[in-house]
C-alpha cells in the first residue's frame, strides 16, 4: 500500500513537470525547458482554425545592413511583450505581443569579427530570465559574445560580464583567435534557474580548412554575473573520461564536436541534456581514428557542475553528418505501468532514440549490429553501429532500388539507369572514393540532409505522443582527393569527379544541407519516392508510430510536370526545416517553399492537423514559406500564433495570428 501511494506521489510530480508552456506564456525556446513545443491553449481549435486572421506583421528588412531572408527564430513571450533575435546583424527586439508595434531593439555592430563569424543572420532565439524583480533577455552574437540585455529597456546590463558581454572566445580552455571564422552559435542559449548554458557551432559544410580545428566546448555561465561557473570538454582532455576513444593523439587537434543544436535542462533532477555534433570533418575522419567521444553522442551533465552523469554514442566515428541537431525532449511516459523519465531524441538518421534520463538506459534495446566496411583509403571504420529496435524509423533510411520514384514505369526506368551510376545500400553504407568510371558517390537518406533537423520534435505531455518533423532527401556522400590549395591537411574532402571529357571546372561537393537541396534527379523530379516531408506521431508509452501524413503541398514543378500529366499524385510535401507546435487538440505546422493556390496566388500554408489522428483540420494562407516552427501565448483573452516566414524574394517577417475579434 505504501509503495503504491508513493508510486502515486511520485507520478503526479512528474507529470506536474510536464506541462509545455505555462501560463499562456512562452519563455523559452521550446516552451518548456524539456523542449516539447507544447501549449496547452486550446481557444484556437480544429473548429475555427480557418478563421484566423492576420493580427499583425513586424517586419525584419532594416535590421542589418540588408535584408534576411531566412528567419529561423522561435520568439519568447512573457509578460506581454515578444522578444525575439531578427535581422542580419542579429539584433535583439521587443515587441508588443498584441499589436506587433516595436518596443525597443538592440544591435552589436562587431566588424571584422562578424563578418567572419561561422554562423550568421539573425540565429535561432534568445533566452529569458526573471527573478520576479529584474528581467533580463541573453543572447549570443554572431561574432560570439553572450549579451545580458534589460528586459524592459534593451539596455545592456553592465555588471554581467564587461559591460554586458562575455567573450565567448575566451576562457574556453583553447586558444581562439577573435577573428577566428570557425566558431560561433545560431542557437538560443538556455536558461535554468541562475545558470546560462552556451553550446558551440562551426562552419557548416563538408569541407572544413584543416583537421585542426577549434573544439567546441559547452559552458555555463552565472546568469547575474556572467562568471563563468562550468566547462564540459566534448572532445576529452588526456586525464578526462574517453580519451581512449581517440587514437594516435587525435584528440589533441581535432576540432568541432559541438553543441549547435538546442540544449534541454531537467530543473527537478538537476541534469543538463546535450546533443553533440561530429569532430572534424564531416565525410572523412582517417585522420582521427577511434569511434571519437563525444561525438554525436547524447551527454547528461550535472546542471551545477557540469560532471558527466551518463552518455551514449548513437553514432561510432561518424562518417555521414548525421550529428545530433536538435533538442532532446524530456518526456515522462508509461511503460509496462510504471511513470518513467525518458529523454527522445529526434534525429537525421530518423529514428528517435528513447532513453531513461536519469540512467541513460535504453527505453527499448540498442542493438550493435555490423555494418559495411569501406574502402575509403586511410579511413578508419566502427564495425558496428547502434539500431534501435522501437520506435521504427519514421522515414526512409539508406538507399536502395525499393526507394526510386515510380510515378510512371519510364521515370522508374529512367531513376533505376540514374542510380546505377552511384553506389547504393542500408543505412550507414560509407562514403565512397569518388569516380568518373565508378560510383559517382554513395546515395543515402536519412544522413547528412534528411531526417530531423534543427526544428526537432515535440510532445504531448497529456497522451505521451511524440511528433516529429522529418524530411526526405538524398545524399551523395563522394570524396575526392583533397588539394592543398583547398583543403588544407586533409587526405580526402567532399566531391564528386568529374566527366574527363567534360569542360574544366570544379568538382562538386557532396552532402546537401540543413534546408535539403534537390539532390539527384530524374528529369528535375527527386530520384527518391515521396513524401518529401512527413510528421510522423510516436506512442512513447509502446514506441508505436501511431499516424504519419505528409506535409506540404505538392510543389509546382512536381505537379505542373508533363511527364506526370494524367498521373494521380497524393500530397508529396516539400522539403525543409521545419518544426511542429502542439495544442491541447491541434498539431500546427507551417510549409517550407512555396506553391500556386488554386485562387492563384503563389505562397504558403500554416496546416492544423487533429493531433489524434493526423486529419486536416484547416488551413491558413501565408505570403511566404515557415523558416521558424511557431510558437503560441493567451493575451487579454485571445491565443495567437506566430510564425517566422522568408524566402528567395521575401524579406522575413513575423506574422501573428487570431480569431476574428
Amino acid at each position: 500500500m505504501k509503495r503504491t501511494i508513493l508510486c502515486l506521489l511520485l507520478c503526479a510530480s512528474s507529470l506536474a513537470a510536464q506541462t509545455g508552456a505555462k501560463n499562456g506564456e512562452w519563455k523559452t525556446y521550446g516552451g518548456d525547458l524539456g523542449n516539447t513545443h507544447y501549449s496547452p491553449l486550446d481557444q484556437i481549435n480544429a473548429a475555427n482554425f480557418n478563421s484566423l486572421q492576420i493580427a499583425w506583421r513586424f517586419k525584419t528588412d532594416n535590421l542589418g545592413p540588408q535584408p534576411e531572408f531566412n528567419l529561423e527564430s522561435t520568439p519568447l513571450v512573457a509578460n506581454g511583450v515578444l522578444y525575439s533575435t531578427a535581422g542580419t546583424r542579429r539584433a535583439v527586439v521587443a515587441v508588443d505581443a498584441g499589436t506587433g508595434e516595436l518596443i525597443w531593439t538592440h544591435g552589436e555592430r562587431e566588424g571584422a569579427r562578424q563578418t567572419n563569424a561561422p554562423r550568421i543572420l539573425s540565429g535561432r532565439g534568445l533566452a529569458y530570465w526573471s527573478d520576479g524583480r529584474e528581467e533580463r533577455i541573453l543572447y549570443v552574437t554572431p561574432g560570439y559574445r553572450l549579451i545580458a540585455l534589460d528586459a524592459k529597456t534593451g539596455a545592456a546590463v553592465r555588471s554581467f560580464g564587461r559591460d554586458g558581454a562575455v567573450d565567448l572566445k575566451q576562457d574556453d580552455d583553447q586558444e581562439i583567435d577573435p577573428l577566428s571564422r570557425e566558431i560561433g552559435l545560431h542557437a538560443a542559449p538556455v536558461v535554468a534557474g541562475d545558470i546560462v548554458i552556451v553550446g558551440a557551432a562551426h562552419r557548416p559544410g563538408g569541407v572544413p580548412s584543416s583537421k585542426t580545428n577549434v573544439k567546441g566546448y559547452v559552458r555555463a555561465f552565472d546568469v547575474r554575473t556572467g562568471k563563468r561557473l562550468w566547462i564540459f570538454h566534448t572532445i576529452p582532455l588526456p586525464n578526462e573520461y574517453g580519451a581512449e576513444t581517440w587514437e594516435n593523439n587525435s584528440a589533441s587537434y581535432t576540432g568541432n564536436t559541438g553543441v549547435w543544436g538546442q540544449i534541454s535542462v531537467d530543473e527537478e533532477l538537476g541534469m543538463v541534456f546535450l546533443p553533440v555534433e561530429l569532430p572534424t570533418g564531416d565525410y572523412y575522419g582517417g585522420h582521427r581514428p577511434g569511434n571519437g567521444l563525444f561525438g554525436e553522442t547524447v551527454v547528461a551533465l550535472d546542471l551545477k557542475t557540469g560532471a558527466r552523469k551518463w552518455h551514449y554514442q548513437l553514432v561510432h566515428h561518424g562518417i555521414w553528418d548525421m550529428d545530433i541537431p536538435d533538442a532532446p525532449m524530456l518526456v515522462d511516459i508509461t511503460v509496462n505501468g510504471q511513470t518513467v523519465k525518458a529523454v527522445a531524441q529526434p534525429t537525421k538518421q530518423a529514428w528517435l532514440y528513447v532513453f531513461n534520463r536519469q540512467t541513460g538506459q535504453p527505453i527499448w534495446p540498442f542493438e550493435e549490429r555490423p555494418v559495411e566496411k569501406g574502402t575509403v583509403p586511410g579511413e578508419w571504420y566502427s564495425p558496428t553501429q547502434p539500431f534501435p529496435t522501437k520506435p521504427p524509423a519514421y522515414d526512409l533510411h539508406g538507399f536502395t532500388t525499393d526507394d526510386i520514384l515510380d510515378f510512371t514505369p519510364e521515370l522508374r526506368a529512367e531513376g533505376l539507369k540514374v542510380a546505377s551510376r552511384y553506389k547504393l545500400g542500408p543505412i550507414f553504407t560509407p562514403p565512397v572514393v569518388s569516380k568518373w568510371e565508378g560510383p559517382l558517390a554513395t546515395l543515402t537518406l536519412a544522413a547528412n540532409a534528411g531526417g530531423t533537423n534543427w526544428a526537432g520534435g515535440s510532445y504531448d505531455p497529456e497522451t505521451h505522443i511524440a511528433y516529429v518533423p522529418s524530411q526526405r532527401v538524398l545524399g551523395t556522400l563522394g570524396l575526392v582527393p583533397g588539394d592543398p590549395n583547398r583543403s588544407g591537411d586533409f587526405a580526402y574532402i567532399a566531391g564528386q569527379a568529374r566527366n574527363p571529357n567534360a569542360p574544366a571546372g570544379g568538382t562538386a561537393a557532396g552532402g546537401g544541407g540543413e534546408g535539403g537541396g534537390p539532390g539527384v534527379t530524374v528529369q528535375r523530379l527527386p530520384l527518391q519516392k515521396p513524401p518529401y516531408a512527413s510528421i510522423t506521431a510516436i506512442d512513447l508509452n509502446k514506441g508505436d508510430i501511431v499516424w504519419q501524413i505528409a506535409h506540404g503541398e505538392t510543389p509546382d514543378n512536381i505537379r505542373n510536370h508533363p511527364a506526370l500529366k494524367g498521373v494521380n499524385i497524393p500530397r508529396t510535401g516539400r522539403p525543409g526545416v521545419f518544426g511542429v507546435l502542439v495544442t491541447k487538440t491541434l498539431v500546427i505546422a507551417g510549409e517550407r517553399g512555396t506553391f500556386t493556390t488554386p485562387s492563384g496566388k503563389v505562397g504558403a500554408m500554416l496546416r492544423a492537423y487533429d493531433k489524434a489522428t493526423g486529419r486536416d483540420v484547416g488551413e491558413v494562407y501565408m505570403p511566404a514559406g515557415e523558416t521558424g516552427t511557431a510558437m503560441t501565448y493567451m493575451l487579454n483573452g485571445k491565443q495567437y500564433i506566430v510564425v517566422a516566414i522568408g524566402g528567395p524574394g521575401f524579406p522575413a517577417e513575423f506574422i501573428a495570428y487570431r480569431l476574428p475579434s
